[in-house]
């Protein structure tokens, strides 16, 4: 049985053996907890880094008599000593992964239990990824949830699932202390929980070998999951333990030539992910764990996400599961490798790793090196036998910023970054690994080389989503790279070392909040699940130098764009030469198309002549048109008898696009002649308010449970807004509670908030406010759910 223990805890930002005795008070928490709230900018390090302190009174459930006793924490941040009555009972180091406790010994059953954690939240460099720096914050608390998991005296320690092939699994059932004459009854059930498959053995057979040759077979678009319940039964027959473990049926290789599910090759497409919120850091409750997952598969159009640098929560893999997003997560490290006691501590990471996760379909590729460190032959020869050992399904790799360093893994993963904006995308295979008959992956691309904010201009924000087109086209196209993951998901703070100087780094295709930034389109128009149309220009010529917009691209999945001028239709957007993506970016350079023919019932040959001579007196300007172009005009006006001022007039009308009405210019996607998509560019003071929350029905469980709300400022064409640089005012009233401040700013006119359960069932109202907007109301219904907790 297992018991919740996330709320009633008490927690001191100065650990002190009086606290530990009981004496004295602690202010009230409930878990996830991060050990300090943190603003959005400026953060400093020192902040969160203390030696703290949790504890909570447990009195144990009745029947507990005779039975094992284990506390599991499933994140502490980041040295931890775990108290049960006065007693230390184990001490565990890194933040990153779960630890169990037994207290059987040391717990009582007939009075209340003192539980105590003193927690080490500084930058141990005794233990990865400390040592050195560090390009993210590394946020300390618990921070993820604690139970209390009540076992028989012969318990199974650890399930593990294996499918050889897409119809038969092999089943693990390690069984601690099963009397002589114990048995295994195992079964995999199907989504509606019938038996597709049963089998049984003795308590210490090492492998169950099971058949389903109906199987659904679990991948990107169609992830099937089953769950596999094994039964640890006594010499009369009764139940001792019950586990379960949720699989799926999939096969995963990685070939020279890319990687296979199911035999197929499949293009990892995906983005790196770190674990972090604005205000609370790490401590989020599994909805918002989840809503990052959904996030990623179903707005950004990934199949795949790198967990960057360190395994996350269960949460988030488990959703990954359900929505057929593939992973590549890692072992905790950040370019340092320590000393041998170090290291040490980093295969053991590894191996808590990998028993914690492995059961996980979506998981197709460990990390077993420390993320960009240089080569170490013999530390890197024994992470992968450990991964090998512990799950043989599966391949290794670990991210290097070095081309053809020591490659014991099964897969090269490399950060590339050679792309500048102007050269190929991707290096080739051959400069880049040491072994051509390896898979080789990019790990990363872009981020630093072009961090852009939300609020920067229209020609930045185009060429950063530009830039991640042509890595991944390059990727795509080059038939030696199995996928390629960009940096990164969002904005995420980080130490002096990195980052702007308020200690971002705006690298990711989302700000902090999971606002879409231009680049966060080109990803989900990869995809197609829904219709993607997405213009990276204003068309507001004051954002541009000389007043000049340049090609314009937009990002979509449609099967053409169309261009009109204030309802005059002017050409079809062009493919934009990144043939190497599912659906390149189209490309605006003429903004003149047909309207000299429609407009000014100008002939072909003469429309073809003014037009080429117009879009480029646009492109150099009149003063600095080239020789060739000006004879071309000199031409046209002894041929068509057109005086001086009719070219400046055409000009003015279709290049510079003054002093008339507003040009309402408009992109229609169509897909089969018929529309599909429609964006509107034209200049607007009519603002309103975006906001969307990633749920309104609350549900408090195991734990409490948080929305997070995404604000947008709009014109009145739904464009964003990027220099709406309003102060946005919370106003929550209710059964919930507003995280974070109660004023923010819009950058790039856009922000965000939280707002989370009090532990009662109620409904609760969010207004947001601007003062230079309509107001926006946002209700929630908050239920409780009968989840075991003590």
């Amino acid at each position: 049985m297992r018991y919740s223990l996330c709320n009633g805890w008490e927690f001191t930002a100065d650990w002190s053996e009086a606290f530990l005795r009981g004496d004295g008070g602690g202010q009230p928490v409930h878990l996830p907890h991060t050990c300090r709230e943190l603003p959005l900018h400026y953060i400093d390090p020192a902040d969160y880094q203390m030696l703290c302190g949790y504890r909570r009174s447990l009195t144990l459930p009745p029947g507990c008599e005779g039975k094992r006793l284990f506390l599991q924490f499933d994140g502490a941040a980041h040295s931890t000593v775990v108290y049960v009555n006065g007693r230390q009972a184990a001490v565990h180091r890194c933040g990153y992964t779960a630890f169990r406790v037994e207290i059987t010994e040391l717990a009582r059953t007939g009075s209340p239990n003192r539980i105590a954690v003193k927690l080490d939240t500084r930058e141990d460099p005794a233990i990865p990824p400390f040592g050195f720096v560090i390009d993210y914050l590394t946020y300390g608390g618990l921070y993820r949830e604690v139970w209390l998991d009540i076992r028989s005296s012969g318990y199974i320690e650890d399930l593990y699932v294996t499918t050889p092939t897409l119809t038969t699994a092999e089943i693990r059932a390690a069984a601690i202390d099963a009397p002589a004459g114990a048995r295994l009854e195992a079964a995999i059930l199907d989504a509606g929980g019938q038996p597709v498959w049963t089998g049984a053995g003795d308590a210490g057979t090492p492998v169950l070998h099971a058949s389903v040759p109906g199987a659904a077979p679990w991948d990107t678009k169609h992830p099937q999951l089953y769950t596999c319940a094994v039964r640890l039964l006594g010499p009369d027959g009764g139940e001792l333990d019950r586990q379960e473990a949720v699989f799926g049926f999939r096969t995963a290789r990685f070939q020279a030539d890319g990687f296979y599910l199911n035999g197929k090759r499949v293009f990892l497409r995906g983005l790196n992910r770190h674990q972090s919120f604005p205000y609370v850091g790490y401590a989020a409750p599994e909805r918002l764990q989840r809503e990052d997952a959904r996030l990623l598969k179903e707005e950004l159009g990934c199949n795949a996400v790198r967990t960057s640098h360190y395994p996350q929560s269960q949460y988030f893999l488990d959703q990954c599961d359900r929505l057929g997003l593939l992973v590549f997560t890692e072992l905790p490290g950040w370019q340092h490798i320590g000393d041998q006691a170090w290291k040490d501590q980093a295969c053991e990471n590894l191996r808590e790793m990998i028993l914690q996760y492995r059961n996980h379909p979506s998981i197709v590729l460990w990390g077993v090196r420390i993320n960009e460190s240089l080569d170490d032959d013999e530390f890197y020869r024994r992470t992968n036998a450990i991964a090998h050992d512990l799950d043989p399904s599966r391949a290794t790799s670990g991210v290097r910023y070095l081309e053809k360093s020591h490659l014991w893994e099964d897969v090269y993963a490399y950060n590339d970054f050679s792309h500048t904006g102007s050269n190929p995308g991707a290096k080739p295979k051959s400069q880049v690994t040491p072994d051509m008959g390896k898979a080789l992956l990019i790990s990363e691309c872009n981020g630093h080389m072009y961090p852009t904010k939300s609020f920067d201009g229209w020609a930045a924000r185009q060429e950063h989503a530009l830039r991640h087109a042509r890595v991944l086209s390059a990727a795509c196209a080059s038939g030696g790279h199995a996928g390629c993951f960009g940096w990164c998901m969002f904005d995420y703070p980080t130490h002096k070392d990195f980052g702007s100087g308020d200690r971002i780094c705006y690298h990711g295709v989302m700000d902090a909040f999971r606002n879409p930034k231009l680049a966060a389109s080109l990803y989900a128009s990869q995809g197609t699940a829904r219709t993607v149309l997405e213009i990276g220009s204003s068309m507001d010529i004051g954002d541009y130098p000389a007043g000049q917009i340049g090609p314009v691209y937009a990002f979509t999945n449609a099967e053409e764009v169309a261009l009109y001028k204030n309802d005059d239709f002017v050409a079809l957007l062009r493919p934009s030469g990144l043939t190497g993506l599912p659906h390149p970016p189209l490309v605006a350079e003429d903004t003149i198309g047909a309207l000299l023919e429609t407009k000014e019932g100008f002939g072909k040959r003469k429309a073809a002549i003014l037009r080429n001579c117009l879009l480029a007196a646009g492109k150099y300007g009149l003063a600095g048109l080239p020789l060739s172009y000006k004879l071309k005009l000199v031409w046209c006006m002894v041929r068509y008898r057109m005086r001086f001022s009719d070219g400046v007039a055409l000009y003015g009308k279709y290049v510079g696009n003054w002093g008339g009405a507003a040009t309402r210019w408009r992109f229609e996607a169509r897909n089969g002649g018929k529309a599909v998509a429609s964006v509107t560019c034209s200049p607007s003071a009519a603002l309103h308010l975006e906001a969307r929350a990633s749920h309104t029905a609350l549900t408090e469980g195991a734990s409490y449970d948080m929305a997070a709300v995404r604000i947008r400022i709009l014109d009145g064409n739904d464009r964003p807004t990027p220099y709406a640089q309003l102060p946005v005012r919370f106003s929550l009233m209710g059964d919930a509670q507003l995280v974070g401040p109660d004023t923010a700013v819009a950058e790039g006119g856009m922000c965000g908030t939280y707002i989370r359960t009090l532990g009662r069932a109620g409904s609760a109202q969010l207004t947001i406010r601007t003062g230079q907007t309509e107001p926006v109301t946002l209700r929630f219904t908050i239920t409780m759910q009968g989840e075991e907790t003590l």
